[in-house]
């Protein structure tokens, strides 16, 4: 399976950023720049890893997050400027594996394809392995 990374980004030059260094690593990356198109292009390039913002135009974060999980255990990581805890909490109730918030080190937007194994065959369907990264103590 291809490594390829979709990023759902709205603000072109986080998108532009993420996709230098994701190239760099060897992964292919779309970048698609609303919720809705987000959507179309998961399912037509079925990526390894998702990287999605939440305060998107027309169809949020929320619902591109819903809309994933409800036919895909791909991982969704949830990257955003939204940083409280309410915010986290319902990112991963939606169905991300991980949220981590803006803004962000590069190397730890970087580790997350490693962290969930992006590039292997996800799970069978409905069977999900958690991962939660936890905050600052």
């Amino acid at each position: 399976m291809a490594k390829t990374v979709l990023i759902v980004e709205d603000d072109r030059n986080i998108a532009d950023l993420l996709r230098l260094y994701l190239e760099k690593e060897g992964y292919t990356v779309v970048i698609a720049p609303d919720g809705m198109r987000g959507v179309e292009q998961f399912r037509t390039v079925h990526p390894s890893l998702v990287l999605l913002d939440v305060m998107l135009p027309g169809l949020d974060g929320w619902g591109v997050c819903r809309a994933i999980r409800a036919e895909s255990q791909t991982p969704i990581i949830m990257l955003t400027a939204k940083s409280e805890t309410e915010d986290k909490v319902n990112g991963l109730k939606q169905g991300a594996d991980d949220y981590i918030t803006k803004p962000f080190e590069m190397k730890e937007v970087l580790a997350a394809p490693q962290r969930h194994r992006a590039g292997e065959e996800p799970p069978p369907s409905g069977i999900r392995q958690a991962r939660h990264r936890h905050g600052r103590l």
